[in-house]
């Protein structure tokens, strides 16, 4: 059995009900949930949009190998509307985003996977809703809590 962590975000349609719905996908067909994050509203990042986002991040146990959570994601995000991926570092508005942001302590790189999530700390929209659901766990790259590598994005902003 493996923990993973997942970010979720979404910022067109009914906002609450896409990430509960994504929650019940997963929980469904990848794993158990078993920590679920507040939502956070937030700005968009790497993009301008009028649509704000709305961001969560959960735990779950699942049996699945990285590659398989990576399917099932996708295809939740098929099921829930996203008709495409941002690909190029160009991002759109999208009904509904999935990330997988650590799978147990894995470092990973595939032509499709990377873990843990090269992005994750340095963007508060991912880091602040981590960190109220895990904020001792060690990101495996940086050897920083959570909490630390909020911290410390936090005070880039300022």
């Amino acid at each position: 059995m493996a923990t993973i962590y997942l970010g979720l975000g979404t910022n067109l349609g009914d906002k609450a009900d896409n990430l509960h719905r994504a929650v019940e996908e997963i929980n469904r067909t990848i794993g158990k949930v078993t920590s679920l994050s507040s939502f956070y509203e937030t700005a968009p990042w790497g993009f301008c949009s009028d649509n704000t986002f709305l961001n969560a991040a959960l735990r779950a146990e699942t049996t699945l190998a990285p590659e398989e959570v990576l399917a099932r994601t996708q295809q939740i995000e098929r099921d829930l509307g996203r008709t495409h991926k941002s690909a190029g570092g160009i991002y759109t508005d999208r009904p509904i985003d999935i990330d997988i942001l650590l799978y147990d302590g894995l470092c990973l790189t595939t032509p499709a996977l990377t873990l843990p999530h090269p992005g994750m700390a340095d963007r508060l929209f991912v880091l602040r809703p981590l960190a109220e659901i895990a904020p001792d766990l060690i990101h495996p790259v940086t050897g920083l809590t959570i909490s630390e590598l909020l911290r410390r994005a936090c005070q880039k902003e300022t």
